[in-house]
């Protein structure tokens, strides 16, 4: 048995990143994404990121079976230090630890871009996943009533951040 491994994604990836985004979309609780991208899409994700942008994928035993994305948060200047993560992984593999060597992957990737704060925007259905962000140190900050509509129901949304105290406000030569 190998060791998982973390990596930068490759356009070569777009398949299972694909196949398990798919997966949530369809479980209706993780994503507000309604219509499952394709590959030619995700392969477009993967080459049109910024230079602070990132999708990491976890292998293990060979395949993808997991990714997280890191998108800034905004185009305005102020905003320069904030960005947004989520995880997905095969559902089949939620509790082999998985989520949470993602999740530590990128907010290491956070700090060396120089993002400051992270967010992220769950669904408020998905408590799992409220509870996984928590054991990171995110915390709540609000909950947006009524913010998204899915299939034929209104969803709550909860934001959560996680403040690096440690990144000073300077972006890094290698990401400008």
């Amino acid at each position: 048995m190998t060791e998982p491994r973390i990596r930068d994604a490759s356009v070569d990836d777009a398949a299972p990143i694909s196949a398990i985004y798919n997966e949530s979309i369809a479980a209706g609780d993780a994503t507000m994404v309604e219509t499952a991208p394709s590959e030619a899409e995700i392969r477009d994700w993967i080459t049109g990121l910024a230079k602070r942008e990132a999708i990491l994928v976890l292998e293990a035993e060979g395949a993808v079976v997991g990714w997280g994305v890191i998108k800034k948060y905004s185009d305005r200047k102020g905003y320069r230090f904030t960005c947004e993560t989520s995880v997905f992984v095969d559902r089949s593999q939620v509790g082999a630890g998985y989520g949470t060597r993602i999740k530590s992957a990128l907010i290491e990737r956070c700090r060396r871009m120089g993002y400051h704060h992270m967010l992220a925007r769950i669904m408020a259905v998905n408590v799992a996943s409220i509870e996984y962000n928590k054991r990171f140190g995110y915390e709540v900050v609000g909950r947006q009533r009524e913010a998204g509509f899915k299939d034929g129901q209104w969803q709550d949304i909860v934001i959560m951040q996680l403040v690096l105290n440690d990144v000073l406000p300077e972006i890094p030569a290698e990401f400008t």
